[in-house]
């Protein structure tokens, strides 16, 4: 049986940038689909529905969710409390899955904060309180610190520029690991995609004595 890969995209982002992880998982084997959405101007009602519908339409499954950023809190937010959905894993890249300070921060701007969150601001702000849905939940966090989140909100101990590690560190998440690469950089980094892969395959990151 085949296995999806449904590849989600930050705040500000599009499909695009989601393209060299999009073929290092087509290279492991997967079928990879970037679903594209618009991060600011689209209500999240209306994100979520289309992710539904898009994840049924693979059925039987597995289909598995890699989300940016953004779209790792909106794959959690998809399969939170949804009956139907085919089985599958989730792996969060760099998501802030307890809320972010620079998404509070950019809040505190007003009508222009308002403007630059969208749909998505209170999600991003305040997050989760702890994962308590079926799919097991593996998130990659980096400690590069650049980015543009750094200079607006309060980054406390390790951070990959936008998201403190410790954002990243929900409870009721079955692994978490932290990698050298700044927040976009997840996108792109090599070691970040073999971690996912090994996430997809066997729900968490560590090799197992005989594994590649």
């Amino acid at each position: 049986m085949s296995e999806h890969v449904i590849l989600l995209h930050g705040l500000w982002m599009r499909g695009f940038a989601l393209g060299l992880l999009h073929r290092r998982l087509m290279a492991e084997g997967y079928r990879v689909h970037r679903f594209d959405y618009l991060s600011v101007a689209m209500p999240q009602a209306d994100i979520l529905g289309r992710l539904h519908v898009r994840m049924r339409a693979l059925a039987p499954g597995p289909v598995h969710l890699v989300g940016h950023s953004l779209g790792g809190l909106l794959a959690l937010r998809a399969c939170q409390d949804t009956p139907g959905l085919p089985p599958g894993r989730i792996v969060c890249l760099g998501s802030p899955l307890k809320g972010s300070a620079a998404a509070r921060a950019f809040a505190r701007l007003g009508r222009a904060g308002e403007a630059l969150l969208g749909g998505n601001r209170d999600l991003l702000e305040r997050g989760f309180e702890r994962w308590d849905g079926v799919r097991e939940v593996g998130v990659i966090a980096g400690r590069v610190p650049l980015g543009l989140g750094a200079m607006v909100g309060q980054l406390e101990g390790e951070h990959d520029g936008t998201v403190a590690v410790a954002e990243t560190r929900l409870p009721g998440i079955t692994d978490h690991v932290v990698v050298e690469a700044s927040h976009l950089g997840l996108l792109f980094s090599q070691e970040a995609a073999m971690l996912a892969t090994r996430f997809l395959r066997h729900g968490r990151f560590a090799a197992a004595p005989g594994e590649g």
